[in-house]
């Protein structure tokens, strides 16, 4: 018998957000996934090794960079939507092909003069501004109001001086969007007040004077290097300010820099792609299960055939799609416009521990050859459980939910 797998037929009654175009669009990611970025990972990853040029160069060719952009400024002008339907499929062959469209769709664009802006977001959705995002600190992970990397102005500049952890892409980008304290809150202030987000500007494959970093060894998430930052008096021009709200045009250039809440709002989006990310991981350990289980016999028969194995596929495949469509729910109350941050966080939560215990369950389903490097399953839990980590864990999505349904008592 020849392994084969049968995808789940699409329901006779579609929801309403799908679209032919949507459908167009999906099918063309996952071939250009399964046919392009597949055979890449299975040689890369198990080298550590890092996304070449030219799958870079087809990311671009085929708009992915810009999925959200403007069609004005050349993107495809889609929503949050498209870019997570396109990030499950690239994820589903390597997740960091999904990731590293995060640091593109007009990422580092926002600033308030309108020239700059418009020529950068030109330049995002052609793929020639890929950017890293530095939030955390060494002491500031969860608890982003804590940052204490210092911008300092002095004349035309700020002068960033302080440490960030856990910024990938950092070395290989073309900018970093760095969040930084410029003063400290003044009474009866929230502890987030005084930061903003600064825009520096970098030659890709390189680090500027006064910044160095070193890669952290990770376990998983190949595919581009994650950086430990060091600022050591690192010049920013005064202008390269991230302020959403001005480069929105729905305030003034004078609009209060709220480098804090602008974190937020792309936490949220963030948080849906890594929902969309880890529904591409599990669905791979799930594909790559039902072919095993019809290739693997034991006692005379594929091991398929076995019904506990049965079941465990059947629980694996109602939780991938239970997990999919909530994403795509809240991907499209985002493109809407509705405040959805509870959402946000609970479909970050749902999604990603799913992934977790499909993998795994995958891993045990491939038995001892999951345990080893010959086989796929390994890398997709390997970036599974990570995604249950950043863009603010499972406990901190927990917090969110639960802060925004249940009221605390003045005793707390």
């Amino acid at each position: 018998m020849t392994p084969e797998f049968v995808p789940p037929q699409p329901p006779a009654l579609l929801p309403p957000w799908h679209t032919p175009e949507r459908e167009a669009l999906q099918l063309q990611a996952r071939r250009f996934a399964m046919d392009e970025v597949l055979p890449v990972a299975d040689e890369l990853d198990p080298q550590k090794g890092l996304i070449p040029a030219s799958l870079l160069s087809r990311l671009a060719e085929l708009g992915y960079f810009g999925i959200t952009v403007p069609a004005e400024h050349g993107g495809l002008g889609l929503g949050v939507f498209e870019y997570c339907m396109v990030s499950e499929e690239l994820a589903r062959a390597w997740m960091s092909t999904a990731s590293i469209l995060a640091r593109a769709q007009g990422l580092g664009t926002a600033l308030a003069d309108a020239g700059p802006r418009r020529e950068l977001l030109a330049r995002s959705a052609r793929g020639e501004w890929i950017g890293a995002i530095a939030l955390s600190e060494p002491d500031a992970g969860s608890d982003l109001a804590g940052v204490s990397t210092r911008a300092v102005p002095d004349g035309d500049e700020w002068v960033v001086t302080g440490r960030k952890r856990w910024c990938g892409n950092a070395e290989a980008a073309d900018f970093i969007q760095v969040l930084v304290r410029e003063r400290d809150p003044g009474p009866g202030e929230r502890r987030s007040a005084g930061l903003v987000n600064l825009l520096l500007e970098k030659e890709r494959g390189s680090f500027p004077a006064g910044l160095t970093g070193s890669p952290i060894d990770k376990i998983g998430y190949h595919g581009f290097l994650t950086w430990d930052l060091t600022f050591d008096g690192v010049r920013i021009p005064r202008g390269n300010v991230i302020d959403e709200a001005a480069a929105s045009d729905e305030q003034g250039a004078d609009a209060t820099r709220a480098g804090f809440a602008q974190a937020q709002l792309f936490l949220n989006t963030a948080r849906v792609h890594t929902a969309a990310r880890a529904v591409g991981l599990a669905r791979a350990a799930l594909e790559d299960s039902v072919l095993y289980l019809q290739e693997r016999e034991q006692f005379g028969h594929p091991i398929g055939d076995f019904q506990a194995l049965r079941f465990a596929v059947a629980e694996m495949a109602a939780q991938v799609e239970q997990a999919r469509a909530f994403y795509r729910q809240v991907a499209h109350l985002l493109d809407v416009g509705v405040p959805c941050e509870r959402e946000a966080a609970m479909v970050k939560l749902e999604a990603t521990e799913m992934s977790v215990r499909v993998t795994n369950q995958a891993m045990q389903l491939h038995g001892g050859n999951g345990y080893t490097t010959e086989r796929q399953v390994e890398r997709h839990w390997r970036d599974a459980r990570l995604t249950t980590i950043f863009e603010g864990t499972s406990e901190i999505q927990k917090r969110i939910v639960s802060d925004r349904i249940l009221p605390r008592s003045p005793l707390s």
